[in-house]
């Protein structure tokens, strides 16, 4: 289903809606690892998957986020950072509208999903959270649910009925081998998701994101609460799944944006300071602020 054409596949819209280089090296270049390579033979033109365009968000009206226009890449990721409170998080939340679901929060600006507004009078919350998935900062697996019903609570939010339960075992399945768990569970798929390791809680949570089939999965900060292996597992799997959907990455590490991004953005006080391909961001930043900032004068 969400292999078909971009318009048929993203049904926002249930209810009727309008279709619509001047500094030396800052940073080794030893740390662009897999970053280093995304100069794949693949990569031509580039599309665009989701795109920011003045995008603001509020708190009451203090505003967090301040006119922002971003482009994602199509099966490229980009990582977001920043020193804290500058408003991260936040952006990443607009993107999928969990930014609306705190009291007295709200936005302004656009957010496009293939072209397709994801806000607006009619548009389903609940369909677009279908499309562009997000894992948060801890792992926040269902503690009343088993490690197989975890990642199948992930198809509530499909459209039309739930699958039969032979076709959900299939979507676990497949899942769990997405986010490389499947070999550790495979045989306690029954037992509760809490007596896992925190590392498998936080690709559980990945699987269970997966379990959708988005077109785009938000990652807040997944690994700031893991420990090194667990968070080089996560690693590895960002670089594995960007051959079929779009990832957004937010990080206060920015030797892990080196390591598995395309693309950084670098955000200061609300407001998007400087994009770019990562390895021309870390080693010759065309703004001071930034140069400031991934030199470690400040953050």
């Amino acid at each position: 289903m969400l292999n078909e054409s971009p318009v048929d596949s993203l049904s926002l819209q249930p209810e009727s809606v309008d279709d619509a280089a001047r500094r030396a090296t800052v940073v080794p270049r030893l740390l662009f690892q897999p970053a280093a390579r995304a100069t794949r033979a693949a990569e031509s033109v580039a599309t665009v998957c989701l795109a920011a365009q003045r995008l603001s968000a509020f708190f009451g009206d203090i505003a967090a986020v301040r006119d922002v226009d971003l482009s994602m890449e199509t099966c490229r990721v980009t990582a977001i950072i920043g020193p804290s409170g500058c408003g991260k998080s936040t952006l990443l939340r607009s993107f999928n509208r969990m930014h609306e679901t705190v009291s007295g929060a709200r936005v302004t600006g656009s957010v496009l999903l293939d072209g397709i507004p994801i806000y607006g009078d009619g548009t389903s919350a609940i369909a677009v959270r279908r499309h562009i998935g997000m894992v948060f900062q801890r792992p926040t697996p269902f503690p009343t649910m088993s490690i197989r019903d975890n990642v199948a609570a992930g198809l509530r939010v499909r459209e039309g009925k739930m699958p039969s339960r032979r076709d959900t075992d299939d979507i676990v399945e497949d899942a769990l081998q997405r986010a490389g768990l499947w070999a550790e569970v495979k045989d306690r798929l029954r037992t509760s998701a809490v007596a896992i390791s925190g590392g498998q809680q936080q690709r559980l949570c990945i699987a269970r994101a997966l379990a959708t089939k988005p077109r785009v999965l938000l990652l807040d900060e997944p690994t700031a609460s893991l420990d090194p292996a667990s968070t080089q597992k996560v690693e590895e799997l960002v670089y594995d799944l960007r051959s079929t959907m779009t990832i957004v990455m937010v990080t206060h590490n920015m030797q892990q944006a080196a390591r598995v991004s395309d693309r950084t953005a670098f955000m200061l006080n609300g407001s998007l300071i400087e994009v770019a391909p990562t390895n021309a961001l870390f080693t010759t930043p065309q703004d001071a602020r930034t140069e400031a900032y991934i030199t470690g004068r400040f953050g």
